[in-house]
């Protein structure tokens, strides 16, 4: 670009920036020098800055980012101002100017993210505000949660293993009130009262208390049998002790280890040793090293306390975070996932009906939602709960059919699932003595099968049918009046309830008409499974990441009272929308950018080379790198 205007430098640019992450300035240091000097040598005043977009433009995120400014001094007198700097503004108040993610009134791209089963369960334990260090405070056992599990709501409303809190009514007191029945357990904030009112368990008394009573069995789970002694310091065979200087050595055993005794000195004679000044030292980043030695040198001071590490950590804190609803986002990225950076925020407003999102089934009688490009079940709410079983088995026309033998099987298509191509065939093909006496039952009065060296009925003729059972004989004398495993029609009356009502003791089931749907089976996702969950947290807020169009917000690529009839981005892909928005510049922080520059062109076209200003000159700790040459007479040889 410089060199286009080598021989005619009335046509280079004024003005020039060049953006992009504050980690280059280390990464990239010796490309920006490449850059710096060759804007000096073609009359440009170049200030390498860094600034928040956030601060400047008014966010909802802060978005730390590099600038590099360069001023032709020659055309462009003036200074150049920094932008004003502004509040940086909480993710609740751009995103309650939203719907609530899975309205179809906002478009495809504001469905929340189908996440991994195991990022769901690290959202719902980071506290709100915090990030990925909340789940430090988990005790973890053999691989799991020690004081927490995991289950279907559906399977556990009773309260089965609930714990209640000290204020909290109890449940309703059953025949067996065991945690495994229901929330009969009580989180007592008494422990300061355990010893009293445990009569001392595991307990230690002080040294001038009382004693125990001394029962047969003194252990300390029997009571409080341990004493704290205070005399265990004053002891000179103590086990790891540690001896001063000035004190005679205690007397040496066969195995004088530091388990032993006080075998260890404190030596005072370790300051001021040269040898020793630098083991373990780290050296400041603007110090200087001590000479490298071999194998045989001082092993000190060889590390270095980098500060350029602080990216890294800064990064590293926001990962798994989950942002309070009125503080700031952090960057929005690329890679704009929960594991990435700080995209789960703690929504106030829970939801309790999210059909309009992926997976969602619609009922018979309601709207379709929007066709898209991809309207498959896991883009929204594309499949339709059909009452009309008959028809839609008339339409399969045949598939997975079984023909009867004696029939003639339908047209053979290419497909073999796609019609009636299977026959249920009556001839085996077992042989006259083939699996005679798997599964049989002999008759009582025959002899036995050969005995083999199975022992399960799979194996052979191992059942008999014996008569001789009481209950069961001609008359069931024993059955005639006991009703076991009777059932009673249901307008019936029921019998007498006696003190152990079963089913094998009485008339006890009810034959009941009503038919029901069967309840389907809940487990627990897979650790990989992607789905579309909910985290209530106990706080009361909604644990969830951000969607694509309230990232798209935060950047302020949209305002979010102008998307009643939807917003979308070019193309179908979740993930590419999310690279651009993330790596696109926030228009509002450009706009706060591009209006002092603008300003300044402005006053260097109207030939006015000073305007006062309450902002400081971009920037103040190098501002005359912007208004003077600070190259003095040096030639670009020399300089180079």
């Amino acid at each position: 670009m410089l060199e286009a205007w080598k021989d005619h430098p009335e046509g280079l640019p004024e003005l020039i920036i060049f953006e992009n992450v504050p980690r280059i300035m280390t990464r990239g240091r010796f490309l920006i020098d490449q850059i710096v000097a060759l804007l000096r040598a073609y009359g440009y005043a170049v200030a390498e800055t860094t600034h928040d977009c956030g601060e400047i433009g008014g966010l909802g995120q802060s978005r730390k980012r590099y600038l590099l400014v360069a001023r032709h001094e020659a055309k462009v007198p003036p200074f150049l101002y920094e932008p004003e700097k502004r509040r940086l503004r909480g993710v609740g108040e751009i995103l309650e100017r939203l719907p609530l993610p899975g309205d179809l009134r906002a478009g495809p791209m504001h469905r929340l993210p189908a996440l991994q089963w195991k990022t769901w369960v690290r959202l719902a334990f980071v506290e709100a505000g915090s990030d990925w260090r909340s789940l430090n405070k988990l005790a973890i056992e053999n691989g799991s949660l020690r004081d927490f599990g995991i289950m279907p709501d559906h399977e556990w409303q009773a309260g089965v293993l609930g714990v209640r809190q000290w204020l909290d009514t109890s449940g309703v007191v059953a025949g067996r009130s065991s945690p495994t029945n229901g929330a009969f357990s009580v989180a007592d904030p008494r422990p300061e009262n355990f010893p009293a009112d445990r009569g001392g368990l595991l307990g230690v008394g002080k040294w001038a208390e009382t004693a125990s009573l001394i029962t047969s069995q003194r252990s300390p789970q029997q009571g409080r049998y341990s004493v704290a002694d205070p005399r265990f310091v004053g002891r000179e065979n103590q086990q790891y002790g540690v001896r001063q200087w000035d004190r005679p050595s205690g007397a040496l055993t066969s195995q004088s280890t530091p388990g032993g005794g006080t075998f260890s000195v404190a030596d005072p004679r370790m300051e001021g040793k040269p040898r020793f000044n630098n083991v373990f030292r780290i050296v400041p980043w603007a110090g200087t090293s001590p000479a490298v030695a071999g194998p045989g040198g001082p092993a000190g001071g060889l590390a270095v306390a980098d500060p350029r590490a602080e990216a890294d950590a800064t990064y590293q804190q926001t990962k798994y975070r989950v942002t309070g609803y009125k503080e700031p986002a952090g960057t929005v990225i690329a890679a704009s996932t929960t594991g990435n950076g700080a995209f789960a925020v703690a929504d106030p407003r829970p939801v309790d009906d999210l059909r309009s999102g992926a997976h969602g089934v619609r009922k018979w009688g309601e709207t379709s939602g929007t066709v898209q490009g991809e309207s498959l079940p896991s883009n929204g709410a594309f499949a339709v709960a059909d009452p009309r079983p008959g028809k839609a088995t008339e339409d399969l026309q045949g598939n997975w059919y079984v023909n009867p033998f004696d029939q003639a099987p339908h047209a053979v298509v290419g497909n073999r699932k796609s019609g009636a191509s299977a026959v249920a065939d009556p001839r085996p093909g077992y042989g006259e003595n083939t699996h005679q006496n798997i599964l049989s039952v002999g008759a009582w009065e025959k002899h036995s099968k050969a005995a083999t060296g199975a022992t399960h009925v799979a194996g052979g003729a191992l059942s008999v049918a014996d008569p001789r059972p009481a209950a069961f004989g001609d008359k069931r004398e024993n059955y005639q009046t006991g009703g076991h495993y009777g059932v009673v029609p249901w307008k019936g009356t029921a019998y007498a309830v006696p003190g152990f009502a079963k089913h094998d003791r009485g008339n006890w089931s009810v034959a009941d008409p009503r038919e029901t749907e069967a309840e389907p089976l809940f487990e627990l996702p897979k650790p990989d499974d992607r789905l579309v969950a909910v985290i209530r947290a106990l706080d009361g807020t909604w644990h969830r990441p951000f969607t694509t169009l309230e990232l798209a917000a935060l950047q302020s690529l949209v305002d979010p009272d102008e998307v009643a009839e939807g917003y979308s981005l070019d193309g179908q892909s979740d993930s590419a929308w999310r690279e651009r928005i993330g790596n696109a510049v926030p228009p509002d922080a450009a706009e706060a950018i591009a209006g002092v520059m603008g300003t300044t062109l402005l006053l260097a076209m109207t030939g006015e080379t000073f305007m006062l200003s309450s902002q400081p000159i971009w920037v103040r700790e190098i501002a005359t790198a912007l208004a003077t040459d600070q190259r003095g007479n040096i030639p670009w040889e020399a300089a180079e």
